[in-house]
């Protein structure tokens, strides 16, 4: 698919979101803005405790029902069987989008019943049916919304509890019957209305809408606008722009996809029209994309699951993310920042730039929200309520603005794109609510945890390859926010037994999950990339994973010394992070083979590798945490580290003065 460069970030996007689905008439349209109207009145009254001013305060449940009775059916509207029936609803999509309508406000209606008779173990027969019914539904939504791979993983473990006498060994369970495995599933507060849901509900739903809102607005060309403003006219400009543009807006909006799809369309031809390749050009775009949602201030959705299962305010999380993610970004910014020394390539012509005060003037609002939204967040700590309040504002101010204000038929769009991503999110974590459902019912999750750490031999790093692994596999298949929910109820427990910091553990899943979006076989973000720039998708994942190198080893890194993600004394934080930042810059100028001061060795192959590998040992050895699990002292390491660094600057001096010699 081709976007428009001369379009809107909005425009774009709602072209994006539009591929994830059916194109519908008006009917389909008003369908939508109906269905999110509804589903944003429903969390505003939860949320901020309308209940109490009215007299009516609903359960729990009776919310997640009522939700689900909205966005389950537009699933079966806006994503198709299959692809054969992409172009109509047909009379299946309508029968099943009523039939999960009326079943799940049947549940919210009589929540009250469910609760008080405990039907979750001793339901009536219609309810019995009615909670097959359900299951059903569940799976099939997830399967739409989700894909194959989830829906795989989500069936399985489903029906692990009626199946699972016939597990070998500690997979082995009591036998459960179909319907009472139906009744946990439906009406329990494990299964469909479990964790996963009542994140969803209660907190992820009001940043999906700023998010939104965001790109409704133009905060895509803003940010865009304002790096090229900042880095346009230095060397390699478009691509630290990308960095930059896709950095910040990935943070706000915590989607990789829909990123590349709206910033790359802009930041990508730049980079080519300076002379960077289109697979480097595209790599630059993906890996930019994919460390935004790993990015505070908003991250992406696991964030907020990390900040619920682990009892702590969004405020650790993202003060956990903050070194991490600049660790990672600064290797990214020093590799093309080296990689467009070693090329000479410049940066664009300061006149075809725009200022920075007139991007701030125009768009001084979206900073403003920013604000606002950050301050809420970790000053105030009103997790829940801070992206209501930034979305009202940021549409507030928005009609202000004579150039960019929303008309009608814009915040139609808006509310549609709104209702597609709740609907789409609604259905996942019902799916993955089934999962944790089965592992409740027969009490598998401590067994995992202690199967895993056995199979580790204790060894805790042991156990981190092997959940490295597992997350970069189950982060092919599911969304990061699925895969994350799984991994923290099997894995972590036994990462944390082994003595590592809860926080880190937690990180280190979400880090690893969203590996996979610039890694082959899938990765998601490289391929769009690709697509975007005119290059070799298999290429683009290639520079991709050269570019996010470090994505692969800081996880390590804070999960084996929590001073890197700001847990210890302050004096070991700051030790950390300055070995942990010079050893990154080391690494990053030997993933492109240049070597500050010194320059490149183009010339020389064999000389050239050898310092690159020098140059990446180094920097590998600088950054690596001493002490503990390593066994190694910092200043051991940081010793050998020294060495080799040396080592490379002799090589590449000597190397060059051969070659000046040379052509002398």
């Amino acid at each position: 698919m081709q976007l428009d460069p001369s379009k809107t970030s909005a425009q774009n996007d709602a072209e994006v979101e539009e591929v994830r689905g059916r194109t519908f008439s008006s009917w389909g349209r008003g369908l939508l803005i109906s269905a999110a109207s509804v589903s944003l009145l429903f969390s505003v009254y939860i949320i901020f405790n309308i209940g109490t001013w009215t007299g009516f305060v609903p359960f729990e449940s009776q919310y997640f029902y009522a939700l689900q009775a909205v966005l389950l059916p537009l699933v079966f509207i806006i994503f198709p069987m299959s692809k054969r029936f992409n172009n109509r609803v047909g009379i299946v999509d309508m029968a099943l989008a009523l039939v999960t309508f009326c079943l799940f406000a049947w549940f919210a209606w009589g929540s009250r019943t469910i609760m008080d008779q405990g039907w979750e173990y001793a339901a009536p027969f219609p309810a019995k049916l009615a909670a097959l019914a359900a299951w059903f539904i569940a799976l099939e939504a997830t399967r739409r919304a989700g894909g194959t791979m989830l829906f795989v993983v989500c069936f399985v473990f489903s029906l692990y509890p009626v199946f699972g006498w016939m597990a070998p060994g500690f997979l082995e369970t009591a036998r459960n019957p179909w319907d009472f495995a139906a009744t946990y599933h439906v009406f329990g507060t494990e299964g469909l209305i479990g964790l996963p849901t009542d994140v969803f509900a209660q907190l992820i739903i009001g940043y999906l809408l700023f998010g939104v809102a965001l790109q409704a607005t133009g905060g895509g060309k803003f940010f865009i606008n304002f790096a090229f403003a900042l880095l346009g006219h230095y060397r390699g400009g478009p691509a630290k722009v990308s960095v930059i543009a896709s950095g910040m807006m990935g943070s706000l909006s915590g989607s990789v996809v829909s990123n590349v799809l709206t910033t790359g369309v802009l930041t990508i031809p730049a980079m080519k029209k300076v002379g960077f390749r289109a697979n480097y050009a595209a790599g630059v775009e993906a890996c930019a994309s994919t460390g935004g949602a790993l990015m505070p201030p908003i991250m992406g959705a696991a964030a907020f699951l990390m900040a619920f299962m682990l009892s702590i305010p969004y405020s650790a999380v993202v003060a956990a993310a903050v070194i991490p993610s600049a660790l990672y970004y600064l290797a990214l910014f020093v590799q093309i920042d080296a990689y467009s020394a070693r090329n000479g390539l410049s940066g664009l012509k300061a006149q075809n730039l725009p200022r920075v005060g007139e991007v701030l003037k125009r768009g001084w609002y979206f900073v403003f929200v920013l604000v606002l939204l950050i301050v809420m967040l970790l000053y105030f700590q009103q997790e829940a309520q801070a992206p209501f309040y930034a979305t009202v504002l940021l549409l507030f101010l928005n009609q202000l603005d004579r150039n960019n204000r929303m008309n009608l038929k814009g915040f139609g769009d808006f509310l549609s794109a709104t209702a597609r991503l709740f609907a789409e999110l609604a259905a996942v974590v019902a799916g993955v609510g089934l999962i944790i459902g089965a592992l409740s019912l027969t009490g598998k999750i401590g067994t995992l945890a202690y199967e895993l750490v056995r199979f580790a031999g204790d060894s805790p790093i042991a156990l981190l390859l092997v959940g490295a692994v597992t997350c970069f596999i189950l982060g092919t298949g599911m969304t990061s926010s699925a895969a994350y929910i799984f991994l923290a109820v099997t894995l972590a427990p036994a990462l944390v037994e082994t003595g590592l910091n809860p926080v880190a553990v937690h990180m280190f899943i979400i880090y690893w999950a969203m590996i996979s979006f610039i890694t082959p076989p899938v990765a998601l973000g490289s391929f769009c990339a690709a697509s975007v720039a005119g290059g070799s998708a298999w290429k683009t994942s290639l520079e991709a994973m050269r570019l996010g190198s470090v994505i692969y080893i800081v996880p390590f890194f804070f999960v084996l010394n929590p001073a890197l993600i700001g847990q210890g004394p302050w004096s070991e934080v700051l030790a950390s992070v300055f070995f942990a930042v010079i050893g990154v810059i080391f690494i990053a100028q030997g993933m492109q083979g240049y070597f500050y001061r010194v320059g490149g060795l183009e010339n020389d192959r064999l000389t050239h590798w050898v310092a690159r590998l020098l140059l990446i040992l180094g920097g590998f050895l600088l950054a690596l945490p001493g002490g503990g699990l390593i066994g190694v002292s910092h200043s051991s390491l940081a010793g050998v580290s020294a060495l080799c660094i040396l080592l490379a600057w002799l090589v590449m001096r000597m190397a060059g003065l051969k070659t000046s010699r040379t052509v002398a």
